[in-house]
Order: structure tokens, then C-alpha cells, then sequence
């Protein structure tokens, strides 16, 4: 029995439940996208060197590494629902935590151009990033394990794609320029507003009505080795999420790359401070959010296969433009497409996934699915910081600084190029 039908769902009842659902995930992607420009942004204040910067919002990537697998299981052991609300209440007590020591330890020196100027605010930090990051794993694991029981098969582009505008306009829109301008009046105010913020989420996702476990989990009592060996079965055996898995693994990687080498870019590069660097994630949002809206319309122009192989491959020349560009104004443009095509592309990949994949083990398919796509993302942020710190010497810092994207976009398009044909079979 589906979960629709075991819970009694009518048309008028999903749609309700998805605008809570809906509202949910945006309240959690404000504090999220607070919080990339606030985690980023207070490590540049600790240190100036490009490593310990990255490897401070690495803390939140470590655990789809360590994490990505146990996560799955739990996904299909417990009432999703009940995960998700446990999840953004963990990570609200940790923001206001990290608020907390962030107030404690002003005003701060001024920060260490090799090393960090307070180790044990920044080690604080990097554990209370570690835990949210824990948590952050099994809530979105859940979340996209979950939204099949909320909308209908013939309707996952649709509300993958809303979902996809509304993740963004908080992530990357609303919530980089809020906490540019949260940091600018008082440096602790962005990790106390993430705590309520993530709060209002846990609020609306414990008033959704009904179960949410997984279909035919009656029929289960298995250790957990054997159900983690059936999502990997799953996934090994199926040839499109193999392709599926790697492009997003290696696209995530080369991305993390180049993202947060952005922060010292902006700064150092184009003499820009911290509201322009939230603008420029702002009007890349305004891109994803164009991009949720499209991809719809799009669909009905061009196959799923075209469509995911030139999203791919557009990140390439959009890296080149953000590396070249001599202003912020055409870093921002090349922002907008390279969040647009990001999100046609996950809609896409995503939505595939939710519809080929039974229920019954959609968690554990989405957590070995995540362990790769996800866990790319950390190697890619400590890579970017030592890239510049290995090419410093050699080139000057302004190059060195800008290495990272010529990299990324070196290897997106091999990425793309590999993956050309396998996108268009496919999808078919």
C-alpha cells in the first residue's frame, strides 16, 4: 500500500499539507542561506589563510561522508516526519549555541594571516558545524525520501521544481542578504535568527498530518547490513543512477571548489565587502529561483536527456567568466546562470530518482545516492584552499586566488563531455 492511501490523502488534503510542507523547507533554506554567507564570513575574520577558511564550512560536508549511509537507514525506519522536526531542532539549539560563544568572544582581534587568531572559538565552531552538519544530513534525506507521500508520481517535476525556487530564494536569495545585512549590524545576530528560523520549520513539519514511515515496513526485520546491501544493490544495479551518482558527485566537488573560493576573491580580488558579496549570492538565487520556474516549460521543448546534458555543462564557462570578470556586476550574471542551470539540472536528476525508486528503500537509495554526491563536497572546499595556498608562491595571491575556478571549470567539462552520451540514453 502506498503512503497516500495509507494515510487517506485527498487532492485538497496533499495540497495543504505541501504549502506547510513547502513553507517548512523555506523557513529551514533562509537559515541556511544565512548561514552561508555568516559561517564564511566570521572564519574570514578568524584567519586570512585559505585553508582554515574552507575548512570551517567543510565541517558541515564531513558528515554526508560519515553520516550519508546510517542516515538512509533511519529514513526508512522512522516516521520521516518526526526525523525532520528532530533534525531542525537539533540544529536550532546549535545555532544559538555558536550565537552564543560568537557574543562571548567579542570584539575580535584582528585575524592571523597563517594560522586563526582564537583557536578555541574557531574549534568550537567546527564542532557545532560538525553536529548541524550530522543533522542537516538526516533531515534532507528524510525530507526527499518523504515528498512522494505528499504529491503524486505525475507531479514530482512540478513540486521539485517550487520546492527547488523556494530553497533557493532562501538559500542563496533572501538568506546571503539578510545575513550580509545581519553581520554588518552585529556578528552574533545571523546564528540567533537561523535558530528561529530553523524552529518555525520544526513548528510547521510537526502539524503535518498523518504517518509518514516507510511503505512496507511491517514486512522488515532485518539488521542493518542487510537493508544498507539492498540500497546498494539498488543503485550499483541500476545504470542511470550509477551515471546519475558520479556526475553530481564530481559537479558537486568542482563546485565547492569554486564557491568558497569566491569569498576571498570577492574581497581581496574585487575590493567588495560583505554586502556585495551577499548580493552577488542574492542574484544568483534570483537564477535558481528562474530556473524552478522553467524547468517545467522547458520540459515541454526539450528532452530530459538534453536538458541535463547542457545544464551540465554550463557551469565550464560560467567558472571562467566569475575568474575573469574585473567587477562584481559580471560575477553576479554569471551567479544568476550558474544557480539557474544548477536547478533545472536537480530537478531533472531528482525527480528521476523519486519515480524509479520503490519506497520501501527510497532512504537508503537517496543516503548511497548522497554519500557520493554530497560527500564530494567537502574534498572539494579543502581543495580550493590549498590550491591557493600551494599556487601562492608561484603565481602571486590575486592569481592564486582565482586558480580554483579555472580548475573547476577544467573539470566540469570533462564531467560533461563523459557523461554526454550515458545522459542521453538514459533518459529515454
Amino acid at each position: 500500500m502506498s503512503e497516500t492511501a495509507k494515510t487517506g490523502t485527498g487532492p485538497s488534503r496533499q495540497s495543504g499539507r505541501f504549502v506547510r510542507f513547502g513553507s517548512a523547507v523555506g523557513l529551514a533554506n533562509l537559515g541556511d542561506g544565512i548561514a552561508v554567507v555568516a559561517w564564511a564570513w566570521t572564519a574570514s575574520l578568524l584567519t586570512r589563510d585559505p585553508l582554515w577558511i574552507a575548512l570551517l564550512p567543510a565541517a558541515f560536508r564531513v558528515p554526508w561522508v560519515l553520516f550519508a549511509l546510517p542516515s538512509g537507514i533511519m529514513a526508512d525506519r522512522a516516521d520521516r516526519k518526526r526525523l525532520i522536526v528532530l533534525c531542525d531542532v537539533i540544529r536550532a539549539c546549535a545555532y544559538a549555541v555558536a550565537g552564543l560563544l560568537i557574543l562571548m568572544s567579542l570584539p575580535l582581534s584582528d585575524p592571523s594571516q597563517n594560522g586563526v587568531e582564537n583557536m578555541s572559538l574557531y574549534a568550537a565552531l567546527l564542532c557545532l558545524g560538525f553536529a548541524i552538519g550530522c543533522a542537516e544530513v538526516a533531515r534532507d534525506n528524510a525530507a526527499q525520501a518523504m515528498l512522494p507521500a505528499i504529491v503524486p508520481p505525475e507531479g514530482l517535476e512540478r513540486a521539485n521544481g517550487i520546492l527547488g525556487s523556494i530553497e533557493t530564494v532562501g538559500n542563496e536569495m533572501a538568506g546571503p542578504a539578510v545575513g550580509a545585512f545581519l553581520i554588518a549590524f552585529f556578528l552574533p545576530s545571523p546564528f540567533l535568527v537561523i535558530a528561529l528560523a530553523l524552529s518555525g520549520a520544526a513548528l510547521l513539519t510537526a502539524s503535518l498530518s498523518g504517518s509518514f514511515k516507510a511503505a512496507a515496513r511491517q514486512e522488515r526485520a532485518k539488521s542493518w547490513r542487510v537493508e544498507l546491501a539492498e540500497g546498494l544493490r539498488f543503485v550499483i544495479g541500476h545504470p542511470m543512477l550509477r551515471v546519475l551518482v558520479l556526475v553530481t558527485g564530481f559537479w558537486n566537488l568542482f563546485a565547492e571548489m569554486a564557491i568558497i573560493a569566491l569569498v576571498l576573491h570577492v574581497q581581496e580580488n574585487l575590493n567588495s565587502g560583505a554586502t556585495s558579496y551577499g548580493l552577488i549570492l542574492a542574484v544568483g538565487a534570483v537564477g535558481g529561483v528562474v530556473g524552478g520556474m522553467v524547468v517545467t516549460p522547458l520540459l515541454k521543448v526539450f528532452s530530459k536527456g538534453t536538458l541535463a546534458k547542457w545544464m551540465n555543462l554550463a557551469a565550464a564557462p560560467l567558472f571562467l567568466l566569475i575568474a575573469l570578470a574585473p567587477g562584481p556586476i559580471l560575477v553576479a550574471g554569471a551567479m544568476f546562470f550558474f544557480y539557474l542551470t544548477g536547478i533545472v539540472w536537480d530537478t531533472v536528476s531528482v525527480s528521476y530518482r523519486q519515480r524509479v525508486v520503490p519506497d520501501g528503500i527510497r532512504g537508503r537509495v537517496n543516503s548511497v545516492y548522497r554519500l557520493f554526491a554530497w560527500g564530494m563536497m567537502p574534498l572539494g572546499l579543502v581543495a580550493s584552499g590549498a590550491i591557493v595556498n600551494l599556487t601562492t608562491d608561484m603565481l602571486g595571491r590575486p592569481t592564486a586566488l582565482t586558480t580554483p575556478f579555472f580548475i573547476a571549470a577544467a573539470g566540469v567539462f570533462i564531467v560533461a563531455c563523459l557523461s554526454w552520451r550515458p545522459l542521453s540514453r538514459g533518459f529515454q
